[in-house]
């Protein structure tokens, strides 16, 4: 029974749904999670200990640190900001692949995606400039700059608290390959688009939050105590994020309603869904056979350069979530958590479905009358795939050895 659930589930990730059914990925791993109680896989209280509530806690926690930023108008302000600097068309793509790439480190891609693609259409259409590069630009910019640490995306975040990896020896290992793959996605994406930086179309203006001096200050001075704890103490990040946005949620002027609503709750249930679903099916010992009869045949995931292509290639089928719950297991190398996070994270700019920044990126064009479709956006995200994934490889080769 807890192979059939894996499968359903797993297929459902594959899909982005059940045909027939009105479910996405969220709604696929939930079933999975009560499909696993309901037919006896796992008793409730082991389903229960089986969501790992360090790793929850640190994504809601952060959730709320991002919600704070939303709330103050930050992401609004700084998108305007970049889109009106003055420049040609290469040196603000340049700025913006800075801008958005460093936010996503500290503040999770999609989040970052979510809040400035919008802006970033209006922006672009009030200068006459194509914002198809720029909107691709900001979806590789933030899945490459969230490789940076460990609270740059949800598979970071999860990848660091089951490792247990140091925040600051993570940023070691993964920053430098990360810094050059925001370079990476700018020199490609600048090459491509060279001859078509004009575009021809009334501006619309687009609703945002007025920027709030106050509450932006307040939030960037709990995220620098945060990263400062994550650096500097021992206290676990979780209980750290949990402080923080509680700190936050203690406000006279931002209603708590309004902070939660900005909570990716789907997010949340996934995680949930998805840690019940590989508990089951880890605690059967199918997933251990499974990677011993891979091994036999050649493809041995407990091989730093195995788990390195075995990740790149099913977070595209599986988006990089689960496909990094599934591997977690096989993560015993010394680099195994970098390699983990980097592959995976990078690998996500491959197709628009690779991650949920780049679907965030499209939907959003889609909204404000602008078309990517899957030829434009693969004729852009295989090469910086390639590029990106060639440097954290030579990069963590070059670790290995070291």
């Amino acid at each position: 029974m807890e192979l059939i659930i894996f499968a359903f589930v797993y297929l459902g990730m594959f899909l982005g749904g059940i045909p027939g059914l009105a479910l996405d990925r969220t709604g696929v791993a939930l079933l999975g999670g009560i499909a696993a109680v309901a037919f006896g896989a796992l008793s409730p209280d082991e389903a229960w200990r089986a969501v790992d509530v360090s790793t929850m806690g640190l994504l809601f926690g952060l959730m709320i640190v991002s919600a704070q930023f939303r709330l103050g108008g930050f992401y609004g302000w700084v998108t305007r900001g970049v889109a009106s600097a003055p420049g040609s068309p290469p040196r603000l793509l340049f700025v913006l692949c800075m801008v958005a790439g460093g936010l996503s480190a500290l503040l999770a891609n999609d989040v970052v995606c979510l809040a400035m693609a919008p802006l970033l259409v209006e922006g672009c259409a009030r200068r006459k400039m194509n914002p198809a590069p720029f909107l691709l630009a900001l979806a590789c910019a933030a899945n490459a700059g969230s490789a940076a640490t460990l609270i740059g995306n949800p598979q970071n975040m999860l990848i660091g608290q089951r490792l247990h990896l140091s925040f600051h020896r993570y940023l070691i290992e993964a920053g430098i390959p990360s810094l050059l793959s925001l370079a990476a996605v700018w020199f490609i994406i600048a090459r491509q688009y060279r001859s078509r930086w004009s575009w021809e179309k009334a501006p619309v203006q687009e609703n945002m939050i007025p920027f709030d001096v106050w509450q932006t200050a307040k939030g960037a001075a709990v995220l620098i105590m945060l990263i400062a704890v994550f650096l500097f103490s021992a206290i676990p990040r979780e209980i750290a994020a949990l402080a923080a946005a509680g700190w936050l949620l203690l406000s006279r002027r931002m209603a708590s309603r309004r902070m939660l609503e900005y909570v990716d709750w789907h997010l949340l249930v996934l995680f949930m869904g998805l840690f019940i679903v590989n508990h089951a099916l880890e605690a059967s010992g199918r997933l251990d056979s499974a990677m011993n009869a891979l091994a036999l045949a050649g493809v041995d995931a407990r091989r730093p350069a195995d788990l390195f292509i075995i990740t790149a290639v099913l977070s595209n089928l599986v988006s990089n979530v689960p496909a990094v719950m599934l591997l977690l297991p096989a993560a015993k190398h010394p680099l195994a958590g970098s390699i983990l996070a980097l592959s995976s994270t990078l690998a996500g700019n491959f197709i628009i479905v690779g991650s949920i920044a780049n679907i965030i990126v499209v939907d959003k064009a889609r909204d404000a009358g602008v078309e990517i479709g899957w030829r434009e956006h693969a004729r852009t995200g295989v090469p910086v795939t390639l590029a990106t994934l060639a440097i954290a490889a030579l990069w963590l080769m070059m670790l290995a050895r070291w």
